[in-house]
């Protein structure tokens, strides 16, 4: 009975992530002490995963692996206080066809870094770098990011276009004219969502899901003490993100955004009240192969949560246009 209900709860409660995608039988299962790291683990093996570390100078990653390494690799990126696990609803459908690498980035999930590591944007693409080439799979990869994990992905793809065959953004950070969402508007309210006490989760959840899920209490309790465990980390990030906002402007993001050579999906929750849909055409229009963006009704900030069916209808398809069709730049690294 815990399997059937957590297996496909899991994904539902992972920080940012966030969104609804079904629910369950009312009645609460009581998970067994200890029993939340394995039932990810099921989870992971579930979704043709397994785990791996890799220590890159002062930076010990962990990351989930999985698919025939054969074949070409897809690099998904989490979001703000999430983790690798984020992505298992949609590393599922990719595994059978790809080799599909998911890393926790640095001071999230079980990734460890030195207390002083510089939390921002531009270190962590410079960090996950040096990981894709420790890896081996710096060459013709497929970046898809979410959230924060959208704006990490979108410059890595800007600084490194000689070497990404594909881009996905979904529900992407980034600083926009556009925006409507009061957490783009004033960054310093991403503070609020940071879970540190009894009752965040629940916070937090109304805010980043169109339709939260009922969660058993038990299980919803584990996932709330390991956010607050790791709020000091997310408190960081977010003070980064606010430096970031003052340094930068919707001018000097366009030019990172029309440095974009690969071949670019976009899509977005419709009902997003953290990233709002209205910087969709925005981004379009500054990514210069951007496809036609995907707009999902009633699908909050995580569409690859809450609707991953949907999200690989889509992304699987252009997945096999883009990797069928040879990078211009390719080999022509400075």
């Amino acid at each position: 009975m815990l399997k059937t209900i957590c297996k496909p709860l899991l994904p539902l409660v992972m920080a940012l992530g966030l969104t609804g995608i079904t629910t369950v039988a009312a009645q609460a299962v009581p998970l067994p002490q200890q029993s939340f790291q394995q039932v990810l683990q099921e989870e992971r093996a579930w979704a043709g995963l397994t785990t791996h570390t890799l220590k890159v100078g002062d930076i010990e990653w962990t990351y989930s692996e999985g698919g025939d390494k054969a074949k070409p690799t897809v690099m998904l990126v989490h979001g703000l206080s999430g983790s690798r696990d984020n992505w298992n609803r949609v590393a599922r459908y990719l595994t059978p066809y790809y080799h599909v690498i998911i890393p926790d980035l640095p001071a999230h999930g079980d990734t460890k870094v030195p207390a002083d590591f510089d939390l921002q944007v531009p270190n962590m693409v410079e960090a996950l770098r040096r990981f894709t080439e420790a890896a081996g799979i710096n060459k013709n990869l497929n970046v898809a990011g979410h959230s924060l994990g959208g704006a990490v992905a979108g410059l890595y793809a800007a600084q490194y276009f000689f070497d990404v065959q594909s881009l996905l953004l979904s529900d992407s950070a980034g600083v926009f004219k556009t925006a409507q969402s009061p957490y783009l508007k004033d960054p310093t309210l991403l503070r609020d969502i940071v879970v540190t006490k009894p009752g965040d989760f629940d916070k937090l959840m109304k805010i980043a899901m169109y339709n939260p899920p009922f969660i058993p209490s038990s299980l919803k309790q584990e996932q709330e003490k390991m956010m607050m465990a790791q709020s000091d980390n997310t408190r960081k990030v977010i003070e980064q993100l606010i430096k970031l906002y003052g340094y930068y402007t919707p001018e000097t993001f366009a030019l990172a955004a029309k440095a974009i050579e690969a071949p670019t999906l976009i899509i977005w929750g419709k009902q997003d009240k953290i990233i709002d849909v209205n910087v969709v055409p925005e981004l379009k229009g500054l990514i210069k192969n951007a496809q036609e963006p995907v707009i999902l009704p009633n699908v909050g900030h995580t569409p690859i949560l809450e609707a991953e069916q949907l999200v690989i209808q889509k992304y699987l398809p252009f997945l096999q246009k883009a990797v069928a069709t040879p990078n211009p730049f390719a080999g022509s690294a400075p």
